[in-house]
């Protein structure tokens, strides 16, 4: 039991000596205890900053993910209103198909050339509404923008590149060509 307090003695006299050499050793090298401080709190700081900056991120990220999705939506529905008013207008056309068939019957060859001319003239109404345009051909230059030349033929009538028939209306749709007309071509006499 003695060894036991001995050792107890012995072991508080160490810890009271390393306790004492660590305050002198603190109080001695305090401007290197105080940078250490100084720069334990400069790193606090820029973690501090650094999950700042990175929360800032991900809240930019969702607003514009946001946005995106919004701006998304705001075109898929005027894409959607506008097929809409589309539709609306063709579904005109295509009540007035149906009535002309349930009467075709009744109509003698005259009526329905004129009731087709008519249908015809509807149809081009809403495309004309809707910016469709259809390309000059006969008797104009071929122009391989808005021209699609499927034969050429000799004609001592027409100088060389001017469209003699139209094979296939084409249209335009304000600048751009939508479908181009196909067309016989001069190539002039031989």
């Amino acid at each position: 039991m003695e060894d036991r307090q001995e050792m107890s003695a012995e072991q508080q006299n160490v810890n009271s000596n390393a306790t004492n050499g660590t305050e002198q050793a603190a109080n001695q090298s305090s401007p290197e205890a105080e940078r250490i401080s100084e720069l334990e709190a400069q790193l606090a700081q820029v973690h501090k900053e650094a999950a700042d900056n990175w929360n800032k991120y991900l809240r930019e990220r969702a607003d514009w993910d946001n946005f995106r999705k919004r701006q998304e939506k705001l075109v898929s529905d005027r894409v959607q209103y506008q097929k809409k008013a589309l539709f609306n207008k063709l579904l005109e056309v295509m009540d007035n198909v149906e009535r002309a068939l349930m009467y075709e019957d009744t109509m003698d060859r005259q009526q329905m050339q004129h009731t087709l001319r008519m249908l015809q003239w509807q149809m081009n109404e809403v495309l004309r509404g809707e910016g469709l345009q259809p390309v000059p051909a006969v008797g104009e230059p071929f122009n391989p923008y808005v021209h699609e030349a499927v034969e050429a033929v000799e004609s001592s009538e027409k100088p060389e590149g001017t469209i003699l028939e139209e094979m296939r209306k084409g249209y335009t749709l304000g600048e751009e060509t939508l479908r181009p007309a196909r067309v016989k071509v001069s190539v002039g006499s031989k």
